[in-house]
């Protein structure tokens, strides 16, 4: 993955992109609504200003690189079109390009997710709650969480506590469009950025 420096240079060279482009028009594409010159992009929890000159948290704080670098891939990648709605759930290794990051993704998304709430469901469950993520009915796992990176990107976490006989396990699911809106790299930032969100107040 790029390191900080990197990201501040890939932003920065996104953000010239984007002031190229009629970035306003892909507003509905995305999602996503306008204020002003701006794109209101919500990316999980928190809500941030998109424009060609720079992007602004609108709660306030500070906007990392990384983040940045996710938002600029968004409205850079839109497709001309909605891709037509699939249904199809996939991980991250079944996507087409994604071999170089899958062992940077488990390590960082799954594995951290299951060691820190193994035996802990319930502030499990909390955490997730506090995030805004819905809760799902399904019967094979102990918890399944449905969160939205991006407003195209809704992103599933599926969790099963440790018991007598097995060890916690958790599974992040993408539609299969994820592919349309995101690289590779921006796509498993989102994983990433999900964990450190849910183990944050662990």
């Amino acid at each position: 993955m790029a390191q900080a420096p990197v990201f501040e240079e890939t932003y920065r060279r996104y953000l010239g992109e984007i002031k190229n482009i009629d970035y306003l028009s892909r507003a509905d594409l995305l999602g996503v609504s306008i204020s002003e010159d701006a794109l209101i992009v919500p990316l999980y929890n928190k809500t941030y200003a998109v424009s060609g000159d720079t992007i602004v948290d609108c709660h306030g704080g500070e906007v990392a690189a990384a983040v940045s670098v996710i938002l600029c891939k968004y409205v850079l990648s839109c497709p001309a079109e909605i891709p037509p709605q699939q249904n199809r759930l996939m991980t991250y290794r079944e996507f087409r390009n994604s071999a170089p990051l899958i062992s940077y993704f488990t390590t960082n998304t799954n594995k951290i997710i299951e060691s820190t709430y193994s035996g802990k469901l319930e502030r499990f469950r909390e955490r997730a709650d506090e995030l805004g993520a819905e809760i799902r009915e399904d019967a094979s796992y102990d918890l399944s969480l449905l969160f939205y990176a991006l407003p195209r990107i809704p992103v599933i976490v599926n969790f099963n506590d440790q018991d007598d006989l097995f060890e916690a396990t958790c599974s992040i699911l993408y539609k299969a469009t994820a592919q349309y809106f995101l690289d590779m790299e921006c796509l498993a930032m989102t994983g990433t950025l999900l964990a450190g969100k849910l183990i944050c107040s662990s």
